[in-house]
């Protein structure tokens, strides 16, 4: 059983709800397709029934969760052309982001940056393909976090959220990891550099590059 969002003594509100049940699609515990059950939501989080459903309707509106008459809410799914879509939003937000964080971050942001790094690299040398999404994650965090603009890190809230699940173990294939972890040498040091433009160039075609491993996995699925 886990632990209830209410264990302070005060019932969760809808929003907390949203950020539970977000945080479980993210991390593919709840996944496209599957019904999310009142009941079971309101057993884990410890809220009541009337913030559940508010969260629900949240959540319709950022497009994670379907609502149909009867049958209730649902993981939404997305077709591989809404996924492009997102990852094109996706390189234009973080390309900016990256360009930002060189005149933004604070130095301390540089050296968290730069420790994440350090990880992801031991990641690939020992093979973690799990410990490494969880660090890739932490990197682009990081990241955004540190180019200090807010309206680009709520939009790529939204879009970060895999929605569109096409088994990451083959996304983090060992090839995989060394590419991405190449990748986000390049960004890396054109932020040392000083270099905002190829800052954002590097990390557009590092988004772009991801976005290209899940269009083959995609037509690998349906061959």
């Amino acid at each position: 059983m886990e632990l209830s969002l209410g264990s302070n003594g005060k019932a969760p509100n809808a929003l907390q709800v949203a950020d539970f049940i977000r945080e479980r699609i993210r991390r593919g515990r709840m996944v496209p397709g599957q019904r999310l059950v009142e009941v079971e939501i309101i057993r884990q989080t410890g809220a009541s029934r009337a913030k559940v459903r508010e969260a629900f309707q949240r959540l319709e509106v950022e497009g994670l969760v379907e609502i149909e008459e009867y049958r209730g809410a649902s993981v939404r799914d997305a077709g591989i052309d809404e996924v492009r879509q997102i990852y094109q939003c996706r390189a234009a937000l973080e390309g900016l982001c990256a360009a930002q964080f060189i005149t933004n971050a604070s130095a301390a942001q540089r050296s968290e940056l730069v420790e994440i790094q350090r990880q992801l690299d031991a990641c690939v040398e020992e093979r973690m393909p799990e410990q490494f999404g969880r660090l890739n994650m932490m990197w682009h965090r990081k990241l955004i976090e540190g180019a200090g603009n807010e309206i680009a890190a709520s939009l790529l809230e939204r879009l970060h959220v895999p929605i569109h699940r096409l088994m990451f173990e083959s996304f983090y294939s060992t090839e995989r990891l060394k590419a991405a972890n190449a990748d986000h040498h390049r960004v890396l040091d054109a932020i040392m550099a000083n270099d905002p433009v190829r800052a954002s160039a590097e990390m557009q075609s590092h988004i772009g590059a991801g976005l290209g491993v899940l269009s083959l996995i995609h037509e690998e699925v349906l061959a």
